[in-house]
């Protein structure tokens, strides 16, 4: 059971993934994620369910569109492929508690399916575009007051502190994020950001919002140099902050208790 129930979760999230696929593309032409029926980008043929089917059919085709045979972008797959994966991780990571048939873990497994698909269109439109579209932080940051206020209300046992600790992390992370906005006259980064790191503090609460706040400075400052290094990037680029900290979140949010466990085991 416990395996059909995963590689359900792993082909649901292939499912989803390929939703946020045209999420992310019509978002950029402003167009209405449900009309018009899904199209080759240039041929603008109608894409039939064959042309549909997540990853198998990228490989069937070869990458290739069936009717004019342009390039199929690989972000595709990429994007299908990840939401799979974070999709399995985050059953599994509630697989014990879904199992005993505790009531309120199967709402919170819906509220992070939500939480990180909108994360992982975060992160492809910034990669992209350079900017965090207010379409997908303002519902996520929605979503998470709902998800918090209907805690409180029908599952107040899990609530005691978690609330007050959201609230925290997400003032304070993001008030710390708009100084440097502010004062830096956004040439460090953008206000987008800002509304992502509110976002993150209420998804993580603390301490993991340090954790993945550190991650992504950590990571953001390598790759950044070694683009310098290869030539890449200029000292004055822009390079998004966005999908780094995107990335934290989600490292942070599986992981984060154990890489402080790590960190204070070399303190004693």
């Amino acid at each position: 059971m416990e395996y059909i129930l995963t590689l359900s979760f792993f082909l649901l999230g292939l499912i989803v993934g390929s939703f946020l696929n045209l999420v992310i593309y019509r978002l950029k032409k402003k167009e209405s994620f449900l009309f018009p029926r899904s199209h080759c980008l240039y041929c603008n043929h109608k894409l039939g369910w064959g042309d549909l089917v997540p990853v198998f059919s990228f490989l069937f085709l070869k990458g290739k569109c069936r009717y004019c045979g342009k390039p199929i972008s690989i972000q595709y797959p990429l994007v299908e492929l990840t939401t799979g994966f974070i999709f399995l991780l985050t059953f599994n990571f509630l697989y014990s508690e879904i199992i005993a048939g505790d009531s309120y873990y199967y709402f919170y497994l819906l509220y992070l399916l939500c939480s990180f698909s909108f994360l992982i269109v975060t992160f492809v439109y910034d990669l992209k575009h350079y900017i965090i579209p207010d379409k997908i932080i303002y519902p996520a940051i929605l979503i998470s007051g709902i998800w918090y206020l209907m805690t409180g209300i029908f599952f107040s046992s899990y609530a005691n502190h978690q609330i007050l600790n959201v609230i925290y992390s997400c003032l304070g992370a993001s008030l710390f994020f708009f100084l440097i906005w502010f004062f830096s006259k956004g040439k460090w980064l953008g206000f987008g950001d800002v509304k992502l790191v509110f976002f993150m503090g209420l998804f993580l609460g603390f301490p993991n919002i340090f954790v993945s706040l550190f991650l992504a400075s950590l990571i953001g400052a390598i790759i950044g140099l070694g683009l310098i290094v290869l030539k890449k990037k200029k000292k004055d680029s822009e390079i998004p902050f966005g999908p780094f900290l995107v990335f934290g979140t989600v490292v942070s949010f599986f992981f984060g208790e154990n890489l402080i466990n790590w960190y204070f085991s070399f303190m004693l």
